[in-house]
This record gives C-alpha cells, structure tokens and sequence, in this order.
C-alpha cells in the first residue's frame, strides 16, 4: 500500500510505501504503475539513474529545460541524504521557494518532483546511494542547473564536495526561468 503526502508546493509530493523488515533484512514496493495512475501521476519512465556519494556531497540544483523537462521520482536505497528542490514555475506562489525532506534506506519515502523544479541533495553519510527515474531521457542541451548555494537553503555542511559543473551554474536571483 503507497500514501501520497502533499506538500506546501503544487504537484511536490512525497511518496510513503510499506517498509517490510524481518530476519533476512527489509523489502520496500517503490513503484505501482496502477497506483500511479490512479493518482494522476505521471509513470511514463524514460531513464533510472544512481549516484553513490561520500559524506558532505552536494549535488544540484539540477533540471533539463523544455521540451526534455520531466516528472523525476527520487528514493534512496542506502544510506541518508537531504533533498532540496526549488520551484522554478514563474506563475506558482511557491516560486523560489525551497523545500526539503531527509530520505533514507528505511522509512519507506521518496518524492516524486514534477517538472518545473530544480533538485539537489546533500549525502548525510558516506555510500549514500540515491535512486532517479526520469520520464525523459538526458538531453544535452536542455541539461542545465543553479548554484545551490544561491537558493537560500543551509545545507548544513561546512567544506561541502561539489562537481566543477555544478560550481558553474547561475545565482537564482539571476535566473530567467523557461517554466
């Protein structure tokens, strides 16, 4: 059995499954084409990606611009991180606004990111493995990120591990949104 969450942000929902544990370790049902359906909820999976990351990694603020923009679903399957995402929709009340949620290997949640929004995360330990599905496929020139720490979110990290792309993306205030 799946739970929908909502959230303070139009379509931004956290998705709660049944997190099984016994002696031989824990089962998680992460997706239900049907329950997604159901839902209104967009399914129709173009790509699944992992990252694994050492302690204080910070990744994002990702997003592909349209018309490759896309639903991503986002679960962790070891391991602890904080995900951040930030309304990048021009008309929504929620515009620039961030919202965050700790994910983990055990309670059984994960979000499910509509388009229009940029996504980060920062790892809370080392080998955290996050999980991505994707309802377009990676588009080069539409592939495009803000500087995460231009969005007015503390990510609690003092030395934080980031990509050389990741460092070359614009400020949020300077941003013109295509969404």
């Amino acid at each position: 059995m799946m739970e929908i969450i909502k959230t303070p942000f139009e379509g931004l929902l956290v998705l709660q499954t049944v997190n099984f544990q016994d002696n031989r370790g824990g089962f998680q049902k992460l997706f239900n084409f049907d329950f997604f359906k159901e839902n209104g909820l967009d399914c129709d999976f173009k790509e699944l990606y992992y990252s694994v990351n050492k302690k204080d990694v910070v990744r994002g603020m990702h997003f592909q611009t349209p018309p490759f923009d896309h639903t991503k679903v986002v679960y962790v399957s070891k391991g602890r991180i904080n995900d951040v995402v930030v309304d990048i929709r021009k008309d929504s009340p929620t515009y620039r606004k961030c919202f965050s949620i700790e994910l983990d290997d055990q309670k059984g949640q994960y979000l499910y990111i509509p388009k229009g929004f940029a996504h980060g995360f920062v790892s809370l330990e080392d080998g955290s493995i996050v999980n991505y599905v994707q309802t377009t496929c990676y588009a080069k020139d539409n592939d495009c990120g803000i500087d995460a720490t231009s969005i007015g979110y503390n990510w609690g990290v003092e030395n934080p591990i980031r990509s050389g792309r990741d460092l070359t993306f614009e400020k949020l205030a300077t941003f013109v949104s295509p969404f």
